[in-house]
């Protein structure tokens, strides 16, 4: 009897009835049930299951619209053998396919798989005290709201917005909300045809770096600095020059007049958390002029200042089109939405766009109306205005942890932010540390990752605290003291 090899994995974010059907297509897929075999009754299914009759009874007329079933009056439910039948059986196994493919090793011209990256465990938030940046709180998230937008850009009359190809173009009302809501909080103006959406900033540096580098390119990138930036120059030039930040940021000294382009962080430096003050900003800018460099600013977190003086972004302040701004809506929403938008002059974006097209055409239209439409009725504000100050809270608990438990390993952040940036003692192993804490249930960013260089130090350390309620932090912070100093 069939029945016996099902069951549910239940799961509180499907409902059962969708559960039935996705165990009942799997096993058709799968060829666990053949083209013809009857299917168990409701009731037995039901009983087996621990589900209403009901619900299995709906989950089996659903899968009957969809043609993967056949019902048959007074027999019962049959697997449909035009549909098993019409699928594709591979003809040889992977044994056999793997002597015959072509040798992919001798024909990759890079191999980002050999590239050093941030790693974070997937599994972050079945651990008590983890301080992984980038990561969102749900519990802060406003999801009714969220859902609110989704059902009207899901609505009958907005299907016109998203359900077509707009081929190279994004939605009007998400690039409206951009230029109108979002970036005159940086100072920055913009027309339209200046802005162009895409998959979160990653992609807007990706597509930056393809439209702009070659082999002859300088590139000059913060050290410490985004471990992902600097790998995406590697692809294209080995020119990739480090410049050591400070306690402002990136210096504008000798280093940086090689560079075609610099890839800087001002409003709050990356991973150090630095504010570049306006004075140096300015002669960034004086100085790009003269030595023609095209300086790509990365605002990955302007919507988490909530301690110091807002200060322009480095774009606000270019009269000359040298900058090109890169923001995101990922780290204010949540990463899993992956939208970010760049903002250059007219010509760059034009090609921006023909090169995106080739790349994925745009962003899902739906997500940037379901977005637009979230923006537009004022919710993000209000999620802004819940954040700060939550993250206020948040960062004040970190900085009293931190200065009773690891005095004088860390500056607190003036700009706020999400994370801190650590440094432990002289000869502290940060990556081992990671580990003996992750035993402990804390996790923890061992910051080697971000440096360039063959002496690239090992003691320091991030701290995330976007997904860690604040009572949760002290004790955390004290656990990773005691095994800093042997007491644990």
């Amino acid at each position: 009897m069939r029945d016996a090899i099902f069951h549910l994995k239940r799961n509180e974010n499907i409902s059962l009835q969708a559960q039935i059907r996705e165990t009942l297509v799997s096993a058709i897929l799968g060829g666990q049930l053949g083209g013809g075999e009857p299917l168990p009754s409701s009731r037995r299914m039901a009983v087996n299951l621990g589900v209403s009759r009901n619900t299995v009874v709906l989950a089996y007329q659903d899968l009957v619209d969809d043609g993967y079933l056949l019902a048959q009056e007074r027999s019962g439910y049959y697997v449909n053998e035009d549909l098993v039948g019409s699928m594709a059986q591979p003809e040889t196994s992977d044994d056999e396919r793997s002597e015959r493919e072509p040798d992919w090793a001798a024909r990759f011209r890079v191999h980002p798989s050999r590239q050093e990256n941030i790693e974070k465990a997937i599994d972050w938030p079945s651990y008590p005290y983890p301080f992984v940046y980038g990561q969102v709180d749900q519990q802060l998230f406003p999801l009714a709201a969220w859902r609110e937008c989704a059902r009207q850009a899901l609505g009958r009359r907005a299907m016109d917005a998203w359900t077509g190809d707009r081929l190279i173009h994004d939605d009007p009302m998400l690039i409206e909300q951009i230029r109108t809501h979002i970036l005159p909080r940086r100072g920055i103006t913009a027309r339209a045809d200046e802005i162009l959406v895409t998959m979160g900033a990653q992609n807007a540096l990706y597509i930056l770096a393809s439209l702009l580098f070659t082999e002859k390119t300088t590139v000059g990138v913060e050290d410490p600095g985004y471990p992902d930036m600097r790998n995406i120059a590697r692809l294209k030039t080995d020119k990739v020059i480090t410049i050591p930040v400070d306690e402002q940021g990136l210096p504008v000294n000798k280093k940086i007049d090689g560079c075609d382009y610099l890839y800087v962080t001002p409003s709050h430096q990356f991973p150090t958390t630095a504010t570049m003050p306006l004075e140096r900003r300015q002669a960034l800018l004086e100085r790009a002029a003269i030595n023609d460099t095209v300086l790509i600013e990365d605002d990955y977190e302007f919507e988490t200042n909530y301690v110091g003086r807002q200060t322009p972004a480095l774009k606000s302040m270019d009269e000359d089109g040298r900058v090109i701004y890169v923001g995101s809506l990922s780290k204010s929403l949540f990463p899993g939405l992956r939208l970010g938008f760049m903002v250059g002059s007219r010509r760059l974006i034009e090609e921006a766009r023909a090169l995106r097209r080739l790349m994925l055409r745009h962003p899902p239209t739906v997500n940037q109306r379901q977005t637009a439409l979230f923006l537009a009725l004022g919710h993000h504000d209000a999620l802004i205005h819940r954040l700060h100050r939550e993250f206020r809270i948040r960062w004040s608990a970190m900085d009293q942890a931190l200065q009773q438990h690891l005095p004088a390993s860390a500056t607190k952040p003036g700009f706020g932010g999400t994370s801190f940036w650590v440094r432990g003692p002289e000869n502290l192993d940060a990556e081992v540390l990671a580990e003996q804490a992750k035993a402990e249930g804390v996790l923890i960013e061992p910051g080697r990752v971000h440096f360039l260089g063959k002496r690239r130090p090992r003691n320091y350390f991030r701290l995330g605290f976007s997904s860690l309620p604040s009572e949760r932090i002290e004790p955390g912070i004290r656990i990773l003291s005691g095994i800093i100093n042997g007491t644990k």
